[in-house]
């Protein structure tokens, strides 16, 4: 019956590409163009923010121009996506556009992205909104990717074990410096909630990766709250062309 069920709902309501809204063959999905126009981040990448790298990937860790220039408090990190083309329209429509019909795929991708940063014990834990963003937009896209993400990998979360007391902001425009200046203290731990993170691995997760900023203030919040180490995984990222 069930069965059946589900046969009559895709005759009424068929399988749409989440990009172009194209019939595809399964739900939250892409169609065979948008995914060829999606640029999945896949071969050599920096070991600290995920970004590509010109070569082959021989197993040893290699760290972008960035990263060497740039001290990350983090210990290693990955992105799924490049933020451009149909990656850049899918994130602006999970951050701008209610289409909470992203996270599940977003998830997936996010998932595959991760093996090399997950440790036993480890706990997701979302980079916060200050909460007059979180009451404008009604939710935090992070948040949605960190519980789907749990879900996936069937590992614990905590969808406010940090905190964002101040609010910074527009970084657009910004340079690199001026970003993490002004996210210097934006984040702390949540009082009733830092013990979940004590002497244990968090995998930190992010909409996108620009400069980095963010997720360094982010990380010294996690360490504040005695973290043993801290990933960080991202839908997408900022990068130069390689």
């Amino acid at each position: 019956m069930r069965n059946k069920i589900q046969t009559a709902i895709q005759l009424i309501y068929p399988p749409r590409c989440i990009e172009c809204g194209g019939l595809v063959e399964s739900d939250f999905g892409l169609c065979g163009p948008c995914w060829c126009g999606t640029p999945f981040i896949g071969g050599l990448v920096c070991d600290l923010c995920g970004t590509p790298l010109p070569g082959t990937d021989d197993g040893s860790p290699v760290c972008c121009d960035d990263c060497m220039k740039t001290e990350r408090p983090w210990q290693k990190g990955r992105s799924a996506l490049l933020y451009k083309d149909n990656a850049r329209k899918l994130v602006l429509a999970l951050k701008h556009g209610d289409r909470h019909d992203i996270v599940q795929p977003a998830a997936k991708w996010m998932m595959q992205a991760a093996r090399p940063l997950l440790r036993p014990n480890i706990i997701v834990v979302p980079v916060p909104l200050h909460y007059l963003r979180l009451l404008k937009r009604r939710y935090n896209q992070s948040a949605l990717l960190a519980q789907a993400l749990a879900r996936v990998l069937s590992m614990p979360w905590c969808p406010d074990a940090l905190q964002r007391p101040h609010t910074r902001g527009s970084m657009s425009g910004l340079a690199f410096e001026e970003r993490y200046r002004k996210m210097q203290g934006s984040f702390r731990p949540h009082p009733r909630r830092a013990h979940f993170l004590a002497e244990r691995p968090v995998l930190l997760i992010d909409d996108v990766m620009t400069s980095g900023a963010t997720l360094s203030a982010a990380t010294e919040a996690c360490f504040h709250a005695k973290a043993k180490e801290v990933h960080i995984l991202t839908l997408a990222r900022v990068a130069k062309d390689t």
